[in-house]
């Protein structure tokens, strides 16, 4: 009975310690911070996507609207993210020849596209955590897409890991 007694004890005096050391939502946004505003991005990239600054500032407001307790803000905002889609591009990587075609054409085996968005994150609460940053990430594809294909399936994917570092960076500043 002792025994049960000490180690329910030890664990809830451990799970006390955890909690206060760690917010079990994730958040290390400070409590005062109540409001968000996310301004969209604009697509400045040579190579222009036609969906992506929407795609871009759509999901990137939804992440931090459905995984926060923060409130959508249209004037004076707790906190401000806004910036701009500098870079699209799609480069080959790895390279074949074609033996049998004459000339011996070289071509693509796989493509990279590559997306960089560069961040102002402005926070009214906690002055000292704002930046100015660029983002970037990548997808490796087969040269076998269509753009059609790309632009459905990679543009999302590399879209999802931009967003995940820029969240990571300003909720859970890791």
């Amino acid at each position: 009975m002792k025994l049960r007694r000490s180690l329910s004890f030890c664990l809830f005096s451990f799970f006390f310690f955890l909690q206060s050391c760690y917010s079990f939502t994730g958040s290390s946004l400070s409590p005062e911070t109540k409001t968000i505003q996310i301004k969209d991005f604009p697509n400045n990239a040579a190579l222009m996507n036609p969906n992506l600054a929407q795609q871009f500032s759509t999901d990137i407001q939804n992440r931090f609207l459905q995984r926060t307790t923060l409130k959508g803000a249209a004037e004076n905002p707790d906190i401000l993210i806004e910036g701009e889609i500098t870079d699209y591009s799609i480069t080959p990587t790895t390279i074949s020849s074609a033996v049998n075609a004459p000339g011996g054409n070289i071509q693509a085996a796989q493509n990279k596209l590559t997306i960089t968005v560069k961040v102002h994150y402005e926070n009214k609460i906690e002055p000292d955590k704002s930046f100015d940053r660029t983002y970037s990430d990548e997808a490796v594809f087969s040269s076998d897409l269509d753009i059609n294909a790309i632009e459905a399936s990679q543009v999302k994917v590399v879209n999802e890991r931009i967003i995940n570092k820029i969240f990571n960076d300003i909720v859970a500043n890791w």
